[in-house]
């Protein structure tokens, strides 16, 4: 069972990208833009920290001072239902002894605690800063057990941004390994 958790585990995403870029543009450099209500959030600055390596993998270079593009990040996550919740587990039953002997037990009135079970959605936005023009859109979704932001999330940037700067056209599914490094095959 060790070994199992050792290895991590595949992160499932959906992804969906729009490019108006043939190449990777020729002086990648980038800053990150926030609007309004994400200069107000401290945890901006934190989000894009998580971004940051994959923006870089992708052939991006953080550059404050003089960039040619800025780029926006934004995060969603919420806990949800998990699907594999039985909506007629309210009820309990099980085997007892009492201070009478040994008894049948039937009880109910609260729901079982179940598993959380989240969804996330991350988006990256790359403008063009001579023109204001956006030249990549990108976005990606999961849903899953997974409750640590700091692993997940840098994941889904990772899963956004494959296939840059010419991604297969529609959504798709990327998957990424989370954790230990995946078995040599």
């Amino acid at each position: 069972m060790l070994s199992g958790c050792a290895t991590g585990y595949l992160l499932d995403n959906q992804v969906q990208s729009f490019s108006q870029l043939q190449s990777l543009p020729a002086q990648p450099s980038y800053r990150f833009e926030r609007t309004l209500s994400q200069q107000a959030d401290p945890a901006q600055q934190a989000l894009e920290a998580l971004a940051d390596p994959a923006l870089y993998r992708a052939g991006w270079r953080r550059d404050d001072a003089n960039p040619r593009y800025s780029v926006q990040v934004s995060a969603r996550t919420m806990q949800t239902l998990s699907p594999y919740a039985d909506p007629w587990d309210r009820f309990g039953w099980g085997l007892g002894f009492g201070g009478r002997g040994f008894g049948i037990g039937f009880g109910g009135g609260f729901p079982r605690g179940d598993s959380p079970w989240f969804h996330r959605e991350v988006s990256i936005v790359v403008r063009e800063l001579g023109t204001n023009r956006v030249v990549y859109e990108t976005h990606a979704t999961n849903d899953g057990p997974w409750m640590d932001n700091r692993s997940v999330l840098p994941a889904m940037f990772d899963a956004a941004l494959q296939g840059f700067p010419n991604p297969p056209p529609g959504p798709r599914r990327v998957d990424i390994h989370v954790g230990a490094a995946p078995p040599a095959s």
